[in-house]
């Protein structure tokens, strides 16, 4: 068997049905729309990895936005939590432009590539364990891909632990010994990795405070300095 390519993942992905809930989701809501994309054609389909193929700093989501990268088919592109993602990317000098709103925008990252540990919309954001099971291979054989990978931000806790098993570190780990997530943690990896964790950007935690602005900036200013000095 060939071995996989970025690229191979891709169509794989795309063409992924081994969550049927899940698929008849994002159909649906292709069909249905919202008043404000009326116009446009959605995606509709599980949702691949975006980004640099070299890139040493890997941001782990959760799953794609029912009417954000469900819509456009690509992560984080089209809702604000791309809005906020992309914008601190291109801050620190991970992207080409501080917005992401379609395909075909020109967006490009450099040293960094964006990955979720689901690849399809859930009903009301929330995978069940056993999709997120059914999902981790996609992540592994990323991780697999990606061979220059120094640093990983996981952006909530349901991505933090789904990195650690697609990494292997789940099952490698005594539960104590397992990295815990917290905004701002960071955990030096046996295999020299930095895992850094970070609240998701989603509105339920922007809209309340419970992460800021500052907050948000100072993880991927520390992805920043801690890439520029292995550099």
């Amino acid at each position: 068997m060939a071995r996989p390519t970025l690229a191979s993942l891709t169509r794989t992905i795309v063409a992924c049905n081994r969550c049927p809930r899940l698929r008849r989701h994002c159909e649906a809501v292709a069909r249905a729309k919202v008043a404000r994309f009326r116009d446009q054609t959605y995606w509709g389909k599980p949702v691949p990895g975006f980004g640099d193929s070299a890139a040493r700093l890997l941001v782990v989501g959760l799953a794609p936005g029912a009417q954000g990268a469900n819509r456009t088919g690509r992560l984080f592109t089209g809702d604000s939590s791309g809005d906020w993602l992309y914008e601190a990317l291109h801050r620190f000098g991970f992207a080409s432009q501080p917005t992401s709103v379609a395909r075909d925008d020109g967006l490009l990252l450099s040293d960094c590539f964006i990955s979720a540990a689901g690849r399809c919309a859930p009903p009301g954001n929330r995978p069940t364990p056993a999709e997120l099971d059914r999902c981790r291979p996609y992540l592994t054989t990323e991780l697999g891909l990606l061979g220059r990978l120094r640093m990983v931000v996981t952006l909530g806790g349901m991505a933090h632990q789904t990195y650690l098993k697609a990494a292997g570190w789940w099952d490698r780990l005594p539960p104590s010994e397992r990295p815990p997530f917290g905004h701002g943690r960071q955990t030096p990896l046996a295999d020299g990795t930095l895992l850094l964790s970070s609240y998701h950007p989603s509105r339920q935690n922007t809209n309340t405070g419970r992460l800021t602005r500052p907050m948000w900036h100072a993880i991927f200013r520390e992805a920043r300095r801690q890439l520029d000095a292995v550099s």
